[in-house]
């Protein structure tokens, strides 16, 4: 395609600007975008759709692509959970998030089993300043709705599934939130947890909120991983909590590998659960007497899952 082409494919597709890019490490990116007509109104929680053409250049050492004819003026989407950095430039915690921009999470995904990825090793390779497609609609039914002011509040996550999280993390702590607050994000490397700093600050002034980094490949942790799952099942959650797994009054959202959550499948004639293996968080929770969101059936838990994953 000549330059000529594609700047008007930009053009016509291409609603917002590339404000902020911090890379975390060379394969973990937290942008901020922002959108020629404004943020629309949100919630904590919610994701939209990002966007860039087939026309755009990819980052180096990723799987080929096979496009097919015509491919090449097609825009790539995905929806990406909107994510929060908690405490403003400034350091300090604001009461209202910016309203110019929103920020994204987003880990480069170099292969995949069924396709070629497609967005992803584009997106690594813009800049500041540059052109991008940005969702009009924000959308998602995973929110605090359902918190009330004293319930703890647990968010268990993999990699940039802490996403969401942290924007919810904000909102607690902006409304004083009376409540416990937890967060765990697993990851491979300590080099994966994004917003590390921001969270070892969050715990040092707040004394009902605490952070857990879990790390499976790091040295000093080869041959005792812990898991998401094992953080549960040895008490150690409910240790670094400072109360119990309470269903009655605890909230536990969960974002991030689908093998970590565990969604179960439900019998059609019986509706009984049927869990995935291995072990997931959802069936360990649900032995203790919590119960998952349905949204196809409008019943609300106190497990809340991602609803796009």
């Amino acid at each position: 395609m000549t330059p000529d082409e594609i700047a008007e494919l930009r053009k016509k597709h291409y609603n917002a600007t590339v404000s902020h890019i911090r890379l975390a490490n060379p394969d973990l990116m937290i942008v901020r975008i922002q959108p020629d007509a404004g943020v629309a109104p949100h919630r904590a929680g919610q994701y939209s759709t990002l966007g860039l053409g087939h026309w755009e250049p990819r980052a180096p050492d990723c799987q080929e692509e096979n496009p097919r004819p015509g491919d090449e003026k097609k825009l790539i989407r995905r929806a990406y959970s909107i994510s929060s950095s908690i405490l403003d430039d400034q350091g300090n915690l604001p009461q209202q998030i910016n309203s110019a921009w929103l920020e994204f999470y987003i880990v480069l995904v170099r292969q995949a089993e069924k396709a070629p990825p497609a967005l992803t090793p584009r997106l690594f390779t813009v800049k500041e300043g540059d052109r991008i497609f940005l969702g009009e609609k924000i959308a998602g039914h995973f929110t605090l709705e359902p918190v009330q002011p004293t319930d703890n509040v647990i968010f268990l996550s993999t990699g940039t599934g802490e996403a969401p999280h942290n924007y919810m993390v904000w909102e607690l702590l902006s409304r004083n939130h009376q409540g416990k607050i937890l967060a765990a994000c697993c990851v491979r490397y300590q080099r994966d947890l994004g917003y590390a700093a921001v969270h070892d600050e969050l715990t040092r002034r707040y004394a009902h909120y605490k952070y857990l980094k879990l790390t499976t490949r790091e040295a000093d942790t080869v041959g005792q991983k812990v898991y998401i799952q094992d953080l549960i099942t040895s008490g150690q959650l409910e240790e670094r909590l400072g109360d119990a797994l309470d269903p009655g009054r605890t909230h536990v959202y969960l974002c991030g590998n689908p093998k970590m959550i565990g969604m179960p499948e439900y019998h059609k004639a019986t509706g009984t659960p049927i869990y995935p293996q291995p072990t997931g968080v959802i069936e360990i929770l649900s032995k203790r007497g919590f119960h998952t969101d349905q949204p196809s059936l409008k019943l609300k838990g106190n497990i809340h899952i991602e609803e796009y994953w």
